[in-house]
């Protein structure tokens, strides 16, 4: 891959806390990306990782197929999607990206990027809604249609959002914590640059009552591990996602939240101690 034109100001993405410096010599993308990460822009310039963005023709194809592929070539890991080609140097903690002027091509390498770090920090992203009320995160996950854009436009007026769509979940001590994310699902509306300890996770399913039941360790990771966003073909990232997996189910209260989608839902949500194993 050719190296973009590295850009005077870069656009310096923090996200979860993890700093991303977006180079790139077009102004009118940079605008793109400033309003893009609204919110998740870091001001003081400082950066912990990069990654240069060349910018091509729009109608230039890179795969035949839109179907994402992640894999490790000659110690750097390379990306394919039909949209965009991005080399990530997990050594260098660097990266480039050919694509067009599309935001959302930069934005699908932002994610992979940040699994990929993640995964040796004993964190993941999650497909999760995320909230904090009264100092305190809960994260409800899911899979689509389980209500998480639904939780997420019922929530009472003290509740900070985070997410509607991917939770981005790293340790913190002897638990964890839940950071906002500009991750936008149905409410296309990113999230808060807060976090937050997370007290509860609690997973979706729509019934006829509101109530909270419990939810066994097994039938924790199972569903858990379904909704744990992760995309390399790596046997030893993936073995650090399950014990990242194991670490935070045997951490966090787990319960399985059955709502009837109005804002009495809330009335249930409150933290809890973890449930029987």
């Amino acid at each position: 891959m050719v190296s973009a034109t590295v850009a005077v100001q870069p656009v310096i993405t923090n996200i979860g806390g993890i700093s991303i410096a977006l180079f790139v010599d077009d102004p009118a993308f940079v605008q793109l990306l400033l309003k893009r990460y609204a919110g998740f822009v870091n001001p003081t310039g400082d950066f912990q990782f990069r990654i240069n963005i060349e910018l091509v023709e729009q109608k230039t194809k890179f795969e035949h197929s839109q179907d994402l592929k992640v894999e490790m070539e000659a110690g750097l890991w390379i990306f394919r999607r039909g949209d965009f080609r991005a080399e990530w140097n997990p050594e260098m903690g660097k990266g480039k990206i050919l694509q067009s002027a599309n935001p959302y091509s930069a934005d699908a390498v932002l994610r992979i990027v940040h699994t990929l770090i993640l995964a040796r920090q004993g964190g993941f992203l999650l497909h999760a809604a995320s909230a904090v009320r009264g100092g305190r995160a809960f994260v409800f996950s899911g899979v689509s249609g389980a209500g998480k854009t639904t939780i997420s436009r019922l929530a009472p007026p003290d509740t900070t959002l985070l997410t509607d769509e991917i939770s981005y979940i790293r340790p913190d001590g002897n638990g964890y914590r839940a950071f906002g994310t500009p991750f936008a699902g149905e409410l296309a509306t990113p999230g808060e640059n807060v976090s937050a300890p997370v007290s509860t996770l609690f997973f979706l399913e729509k019934g006829k009552e509101n109530r909270v039941e419990n939810v066994f360790r097994d039938q924790a990771m199972r569903s858990l591990l379904r909704n744990i966003l992760f995309f390399a073909e790596d046997a030893e990232l993936v073995n650090l996602v399950f014990q990242s997996a194991c670490n935070f189910v045997e951490n966090i209260c787990i319960r399985r939240l059955v709502f009837v989608p109005d804002q009495r839902v809330w009335e249930t949500i409150r933290p809890g101690n973890r449930p029987p194993r």
